[in-house]
């Protein structure tokens, strides 16, 4: 039992715990609609985006946090303006802003006389040492989190399987989708610090495409993922302490392991039973593992 319970009678580790479970609630709102939107790709270049931002608060003595929110909203803003270029894809317009951030931080970064020091807390984190005001500021994003994520989801499910269907609601789906954009916005600002942006990943979408297999509709998908964010926090925390590991890496790979159980879960479970014949000329049911709009409560006209 004390190998279980030792490692979290220290105090560090204590508010790491707690932050962690902070950061595993918020990235739940956010990462729920990074899977089902197919946004990853866009989530990493946000998270990376960041390092211009942290790099100029560092080298002027500022707060990396406002830097990285300042750096954060200049790769949204960048993202949606050359996301409307005629001719050009999406992931064309996100790949030369992620590129071009990045490599402007690096930049900014080189400068600084503990260039490696720098970056390697940028890219990794350390859970290990979070504060009291670090408690705070997550625990006001996730307040805001929440905020956004009842307010908008009537809105954010529309636009996540059918935009015609949303303008078609009245629903607004580029305001909608700006929206999100800030959510996950929020949701890695609010976590980098924590776990790193190179790591900030894992908990941002192994948890909630862990759940989808299972849960049916977007709440339950949401409440899973926090759910297995804050048991790989715990494990990643004990793991890390015992064997002397990264604590922020050592999370991000429980995460990730989940995520792996989940699927030889799903697929190793029985399938239903088949249906009687006089059923046999309606449609077959869906794969359990797929998620339709109705599965998970898009609205309907």
């Amino acid at each position: 039992m004390e190998w279980l319970t030792g490692p979290f009678e220290v105090t560090f580790v204590q508010r790491a715990l707690v932050g962690g479970l902070l950061v595993s609630a918020v990235t739940a709102l956010a990462g729920t609609w990074v899977v089902l939107r197919g946004m990853a790709f866009l989530g990493d270049a946000m998270s990376h985006g960041l390092l211009p931002g942290v790099a100029v608060a560092a080298l002027l003595g500022g707060s990396p946090l406002v830097g990285a929110a300042a750096s954060a909203v200049v790769m949204a803003a960048g993202v949606t303006l050359i996301g409307r270029t005629p001719r050009l894809s999406q992931d064309t317009s996100i790949g030369l802003l992620f590129v071009g951030m990045l490599s402007l931080g690096v930049i900014v970064v080189s400068r600084s006389q503990s260039f490696a020091v720098d970056l390697t807390g940028f890219l990794f984190g350390d859970v290990l040492a979070v504060g009291e005001e670090d408690l705070l500021v997550l625990a006001v994003a996730l307040a805001a989190a929440s905020a956004v994520t009842a307010l908008g989801h009537r809105a954010f499910v529309a636009l996540a399987f059918d935009e015609r269907k949303a303008h078609t609601l009245g629903l607004r789906p580029r305001w909608a989708h700006a929206v999100l954009l800030g959510l996950l916005t929020l949701a890695i600002v609010a976590s980098f610090h924590i776990v790193g942006t190179l790591l900030v990943l894992g908990l941002l979408i192994a948890p909630p495409a862990s759940m989808l297999p299972w849960a049916r509709g977007v709440p339950a998908v949401m409440a899973g993922a926090a759910v297995l964010g804050a048991s790989a926090t715990f494990c990643g925390l004990l793991l890390s302490w015992h064997l002397d590991t990264a604590a922020g890496a050592t999370i991000s790979a429980v995460a990730v392991a989940q995520f792996f159980l989940s699927r030889t879960a799903a697929a190793l479970r029985p399938r239903r039973a088949p249906r009687p014949v006089a059923a046999a000329a309606a449609p077959a049911p869906a794969p359990a593992d797929d998620r339709s709009a109705a599965d998970l409560g898009v609205p309907r006209s």
